[in-house]
């Protein structure tokens, strides 16, 4: 090792933070070496034992997704998600399918051992929400989500319509790496404006009695971030502060991408209209991912988190 290495803090907790990373990895190829040891022991004695089964195929699907392990070669790849759901135009038909799509990522989130944190969310009227802003934490969150940024389209039949008629519904998804301290965002006091309000909806008995809410807004670039779901105004504003620096990170990386291709970067930007998935229940069913043209026709899987297959394609694709 670089005996100057400690004359430089953030080299040292850069070099430390790959280290942790790579130990976790080696540990989990290790765990699941073990855990095919063992399984195979099992099997051999009771080939027929349902938990057993059980067992072993959700081994294979770990050790699926760990083959791919070097497709995660973006700088925030192996960082926590921030993840926020918007429905559409449409009223309560896209708030459903806003809340159909948190349910999706969250059941995807489970598959993954990965935790769910919801940072914010605001209910729709009659049913669903009208967005919701999520914390995922895992290893690799972020590398697997990113390329879920665009327009997802649902038809169905509608539950909400006494005539039975098929509907289109429209909900946009964005993602955003939750920033830590290896990566330097800096962010100027004086450029930011920060208020408190009084915290809506479900959430405890701190809510709806004192200005615990913060909005902070960039007045720079016009990012305006929330958070209410917090027990403080100290821990809503810092949370708060994180997802800004991811939303600034996620902003500056645009821009590179723009200066080094601007094809790239034209595909990487996020309008309504940019649709990337098709979600098709009647009048047949059908998952459809538009980039790539991978399919899957049972839909009931992929709104229950079957997702790997469409992420993988498009971090294969590059």
């Amino acid at each position: 090792m670089n005996p100057d290495l400690w004359n430089n803090p953030d080299d040292a907790r850069t070099l430390l933070k790959r280290k942790s990373a790579l130990e976790r990895e080696l540990n989990g190829f290790l765990d699941m070496s073990h855990e095919y040891v063992s399984l195979k022991d099992l099997y051999e004695m009771a080939p027929d034992d349902t938990d057993v089964i059980e067992a072993i195929q959700k081994l294979a699907e770990k050790t699926n997704r760990a083959q791919y392990i070097t497709l995660f070669n973006n700088p925030a790849d192996s960082n926590n998600a921030f993840l926020f759901i918007q429905a559409g135009a449409g009223g309560t038909e896209a708030q459903d399918w806003a809340q159909m799509l948190t349910r999706m990522y969250t059941r995807w989130a489970e598959r993954h051992d990965f935790d769910v944190e919801i940072i914010e969310e605001h209910i729709g009227d009659t049913a669903g929400i009208k967005s919701i802003t999520m914390r995922i934490i895992g290893e690799r969150a972020y590398g697997w989500l990113r390329n879920e940024i665009g327009v997802h389209r649902l038809v169905r039949i509608s539950p909400f319509n006494a005539n039975g008629k098929r509907q289109t519904s429209f909900a946009s998804v964005n993602v955003w790496p939750d920033i830590d301290d290896s990566i330097q965002i800096d962010i100027n006091e004086k450029d930011l404006r920060i208020d408190t309000y009084r915290s809506s909806g479900a959430g405890g008995q701190h809510v709806n009695k004192t200005d615990s809410a913060v909005r902070i807004t960039h007045i720079p670039t016009g990012i305006v971030v929330t958070c209410q779901n917090e027990r403080s105004q100290f821990q809503n504003k810092d949370m708060a502060m994180k997802i800004l620096r991811s939303r600034l990170y996620e902003l500056e990386m645009e821009k590179r991408a723009a200066e080094e291709d601007a094809a790239k970067a034209a595909q990487k930007k996020i309008e309504w209209g940019s649709q990337i998935r098709n979600y098709v229940l009647y009048p047949y069913q059908l998952v459809k991912d538009v980039r790539t043209g991978i399919e899957n026709t049972d839909s009931n899987a992929v709104l229950d988190g079957d997702l790997d297959a469409f992420m993988l394609s498009l971090l294969q694709r590059g």
